[in-house]
C-alpha cells in the first residue's frame, strides 16, 4: 500500500495537476505547442524580415515590394521557406525560453510580490532566453539559410548536409555568441515587460489576470519594447548566420557590429524595424495568449 501511494505521489509530482504547481515537462510543453502554432502563421513575415536584412536591394524595396518580388519570381509557397527548420527551432528554443521562465524567475527568488522587481523579471527571462538559445541555435542557422535561399525551396536535409560538409558540426553554431546575446535581450524585455504590463493593466482596469484583453494588451506592449531593443541583435545575428561558407565576413559579434556601424551607419543596425515590429507584435500576442489559454486548460494560474 506504502509503495502504492508512492508511486501515485511521484507521477503527480511529475505531471503537476490543476490542485499543485505545474511541472517543468508541463510549462515547457505548453510553451512549444504554443510557439509551433504561432509560427506556422507568422513564418512569411519572418522571410520578408530576412530578405531585407541580408539585401540593399530588398531593403530598398520594403516590405510590400520584397513581398511582390519573392511571389512573383519564386511563388507564395516561397514565403514559408524554411518553416519545418523554424517548427524545430520553436519546439526547442522557444518552449525553453518561455516554459523555464517561471522556474528561474523562483530561482531569482522572485517568491513573494515584494520580492518580485522588474530587474528579477528581466534576469528571469535573459537566463531563460540563454539555455533556450543554446537548443534552438542548429535550428536558427538552418532556418535562416533556407529563408536567404532564392529559386526553389530548399530541402531541410539537404541545407544540414551542405553546412556540415562545408563547415562541419561548427557551421551549426555559427552566431551563437550574438544569438545568446540576443535571446538574453530579447527575453528578457519580452517576459519582464509582459510581466510588468499585465500588473499595470490589472491594476488599471480592475480585471482579472485571466482577462483575454489584459493578456492581449499586455503582449502587444512587450512586443514594441522587444523591437526597439533587439532590433541590433537580430540583424548582427542575420549577418553572421548567413555569411557564405568560402567567405568570412565578420569574425564574431562586436566585428559585425563594428563594420555595419562603419561601412553602412548605425542607423543599419535598425534597418528592417517595422517588418521586425510586424513580427514581434502577432508573434509575442498569440505566443503568450495562447500559452496563458493551454495554461488555463491545463489548469494551471496565470503568469
Amino acid at each position: 500500500v506504502k509503495m502504492s501511494l508512492n508511486t501515485t505521489n511521484q507521477r503527480q509530482s511529475v505531471l503537476a495537476t490543476a490542485a499543485g504547481q505545474p511541472s517543468l515537462i508541463q510549462q515547457v510543453g505548453m510553451a512549444g505547442a504554443a510557439a509551433v502554432i504561432t509560427v506556422t502563421f507568422i513564418h512569411p513575415i519572418d522571410v520578408i524580415k530576412t530578405r531585407i536584412q541580408i539585401s540593399s536591394e530588398y531593403g530598398a524595396l520594403g516590405m510590400g515590394g520584397t513581398t511582390k518580388k519573392i511571389v512573383a519570381s519564386e511563388g507564395v509557397s516561397a514565403l514559408w521557406k524554411g518553416v519545418n527548420a523554424a517548427w524545430l527551432r520553436e519546439s526547442s528554443y522557444t518552449s525553453l525560453r518561455l516554459g523555464l521562465y517561471e522556474p528561474c524567475k523562483v530561482a531569482f527568488g522572485c517568491t513573494t510580490p515584494e520580492t518580485t522587481t522588474f530587474v528579477k523579471k528581466f534576469a528571469a527571462g535573459s537566463a531563460a532566453g540563454a539555455l533556450g538559445s543554446i537548443a534552438g541555435n542548429p535550428f536558427d542557422v538552418l532556418k535562416t539559410k533556407m529563408m536567404a535561399t532564392e529559386g526553389a525551396v530548399p530541402s531541410i536535409s539537404n541545407t544540414a548536409k551542405d553546412l556540415f560538409k562545408n563547415q562541419g558540426i561548427g557551421g551549426f553554431y555559427r552566431g551563437i555568441d550574438s544569438n545568446i546575446a540576443r535571446a538574453m535581450v530579447l527575453n528578457g524585455t519580452k517576459m519582464a515587460c509582459y510581466d510588468q504590463m499585465k500588473g499595470i493593466v490589472v491594476s488599471a482596469t480592475g480585471m482579472d489576470k485571466t482577462n483575454l484583453l489584459v493578456q492581449f494588451l499586455s503582449a502587444a506592449s512587450a512586443g514594441f519594447f522587444m523591437t526597439c531593443t533587439v532590433s541590433p541583435f537580430d540583424m548582427i545575428r542575420t549577418r553572421l548566420m548567413n555569411q557564405p561558407a568560402d567567405a568570412r565576413v565578420y569574425n564574431n559579434a562586436l566585428d559585425c557590429f563594428m563594420k555595419i556601424v562603419k561601412n553602412e551607419g548605425p542607423l543599419t543596425l535598425w534597418r528592417g524595424f517595422i517588418p521586425i515590429w510586424s513580427r514581434f507584435a502577432p508573434t509575442t500576442t498569440l505566443q503568450l495568449v495562447i500559452f496563458e489559454q493551454l495554461r488555463g486548460f491545463m489548469g494551471m494560474k496565470a503568469l
